[in-house]
């Protein structure tokens, strides 16, 4: 078989997809945010191939689509926001940063999320069947789980136990590619570089892993459920723990009829309770003490007071929204709201906060402070209308996806399946990430446009 530049960009791309929760390397610091994301590196080298292709062939290939249309319009705001508030863009300087080149910074990285690696995503899916959409990403995704899990357990079980021989085998990780084992704290963070970061590996591959259970018919088709359940419990990830559940509870649903839905909750207690019995009966001291953090954990309001990542968290969201407030229509700029957001940070968050005195407010320590929601990022930067276009395309999103659930074709069914559980999950996370560089929500975007523009030409 001749090797053409559509198989090299496709390899890459698939490549790629593998190499998502592998950024606990040091990185490449000329790549910027994608510094630690490994699978930036082959996504960046697929694109190269797609436009060498478009080079040689003279041909672009153009998806007449309301999705596309949508992303492109979104990025049309963010561009006009700048246009909008130019004179105090031009006066805004934070962190020796003026506020245009913090625009441009931010727009490319933005263009690249969704820009050039979507192209990728878009060329690659095209020449893909739509059953292979299906088996060929789910490997892929379940093969980077594997490889995760076996690191994770001996991470565990250095965690728990202080068994230093497990530290050791911790190592031998270092010599794989973009692995680095020297982040181990009370919660796993895997091959990622941090929980959070694992955390949100694991809400993109929730919809993947629970569609086994459908297409399956060995015990084997729950381990993947199974691996994502205890990965998602030992990152210790508040955020993952609500929506990988919420994810669950949603795939079930959708799935199951009321008998079986039944038959399942009556089975899942049952276990439940024998595994309850079980556990109690061993080590019933560590296992309570164990499940009272974690459900002191999702105490929000006890932890503001004495969790200094809270603080910050909610101490920044609230200045953001302070700015979204005083700028209500088309915000202060794509890019611009930490330039605002300093004059509202709340005293309760600064109170006795390392993070705000040592990161946020030095002016001497580039990085800039985190949004940590995206859609209050929005607000305070794009407007109400920005925030609308973005809602309108979740919103179109899900329609899309849940049409392919009544599809007929059982590929198509269960792709849609996944599509919509993950929606919910990057719809939920959106709430505790403020950027755009999540590449499983843009895969799941070209997946959907390339979904429904097949079955409008299948119909046509």
């Amino acid at each position: 078989m001749k090797l053409t530049l559509r198989h090299i960009y496709t390899f890459l791309f698939l490549l790629g997809i593998f190499f998502i929760p592998f950024n606990s390397w040091e990185g490449i610091k000329e790549l910027a945010e994608f510094k630690r994301e490994s699978s930036a590196i082959f996504f960046f080298l697929g694109f190269l191939f797609v436009i060498l292709e478009i080079v040689f062939t003279k041909k672009i290939f153009i998806y007449n689509n309301p999705i596309l249309i949508i992303v492109l319009i979104f990025l049309l705001w963010n561009v006009l926001t700048i246009v909008f508030n130019f004179p105090s863009v031009l006066d805004n300087y934070y962190k020796k940063t003026p506020g245009l080149n913090r625009f441009i910074r931010q727009f490319i990285s933005l263009l690249i999320s969704c820009g050039m690696f979507f192209i990728l995503y878009l060329y690659s899916l095209r020449h893909i069947e739509t059953e292979n959409i299906l088996y060929k990403i789910r490997k892929i995704l379940l093969c980077s789980l594997i490889f995760s899990s076996i690191y994770s357990f001996f991470e565990i079980i250095y965690i728990i136990t202080g068994f230093f021989p497990a530290y050791k085998v911790l190592l031998l990780f270092d010599y794989f590619p973009f692995v680095e084992s020297d982040n181990h704290g009370i919660r796993i963070s895997s091959v990622s570089w941090e929980p959070p970061a694992l955390a949100t590996f694991l809400i993109t591959i929730s919809g993947w892993m629970f569609s086994y259970i459908l297409t399956s018919k060995n015990l084997y088709k729950y381990l993947p459920t199974l691996l994502v359940l205890i990965l998602t419990y030992y990152s210790g990830s508040r955020t993952a723990l609500i929506v990988v559940f919420i994810q669950l509870i949603a795939f079930f649903f959708i799935y199951l009829s009321k008998k079986q839905l039944v038959r399942f909750l009556k089975s899942s207690i049952v276990i439940i309770l024998l595994l309850s019995a079980f556990i109690f009966i061993t080590k019933p001291e560590k296992i309570l003490n164990d499940i009272g953090k974690k459900i002191e954990s999702l105490d929000f309001k006890g932890n503001l007071k004495k969790n200094i990542s809270n603080q910050s968290r909610f101490g920044i969201q609230y200045a953001n929204f302070m700015v979204f407030l005083e700028n209500p229509f088309v915000g202060v700029g794509y890019g611009q709201q930490v330039y605002h957001a300093i004059d509202y940070y709340p005293i309760w968050a600064k109170k006795d906060n390392w993070e705000f005195k040592y990161l946020y407010l030095n002016k001497n320590e580039p990085a800039f402070p985190p949004g940590y929601n995206l859609y209050i990022r929005l607000l305070a930067e794009t407007g109400i209308i920005g925030f609308l276009i973005f809602i309108f395309l979740i919103y179109t999103l899900f329609k899309k996806s849940y049409s392919f659930i009544r599809n007929d074709t059982s590929e198509i069914k269960t792709l849609g399946m996944i599509l919509f559980i993950s929606f919910i999950g990057y719809s939920f996370n959106f709430f505790q990430l403020d950027t755009f560089r999540i590449y499983g929500f843009w895969l799941c975007v070209a997946i959907t446009l390339t979904l429904s523009s097949r079955i409008y030409i299948g119909k046509k």
